[in-house]
């Protein structure tokens, strides 16, 4: 039985979610699945990917194919870079531990890296509804204090 990592279509009309199964090469698309290990919003900025990093690279060990996009996230979320590092395990580059080691620093930084992109969108979006309204979203601002009025002329 061939069996692919793949996108499953959610969401409605112009608004995809996707989660990203395991299934049967010959099941449709948005048909059965064997597992779900994650799921993928492409609408955000950035892109929302939450994914079971040690269930993907046990499936990717057995044989799972991956499909393009999915390839692609996996290559961002570390699951090929993991899968990498255990091949020089196998043929004596690398001990376990310091594959491990180079794995955990690899997914900090990357975890580092999307913080901050996700940190600055914010600030981006703060700006905007700043421009926008007046105001910052969220974060109402004292009016200025009224000065009184005096009929003295």
């Amino acid at each position: 039985m061939a069996v692919k990592i793949r996108l499953q279509r959610k969401g409605r009309k112009k608004a995809p979610f996707y989660h990203i199964v395991i299934a049967d090469a010959r099941a449709p698309r948005d048909g059965r699945f064997i597992e779900r290990i994650g799921i993928y919003n492409p609408i955000t900025k950035p892109a929302t990917v939450e994914l079971d990093r040690d269930k993907a690279y046990e499936w990717l060990m057995k044989g799972a194919q991956p499909t393009d996009t999915i390839r692609a996230i996996m290559r961002y979320k570390g699951v090929l870079y993991r899968k990498h590092l255990n091949r020089g395990v196998q043929k004596g580059a690398l001990t376990q531990e310091k594959a491990d080691q180079m794995y955990q620093d690899w997914i900090a930084a990357k975890e580092g890296s999307i913080s901050q992109k996700v940190e600055a969108r914010k600030k981006e979006l703060a700006e905007i509804h700043k421009k926008i309204s007046g105001e910052a979203k969220g974060v109402a601002e004292a009016p200025p204090a009224a000065e009184p009025v005096t009929n003295e002329e």
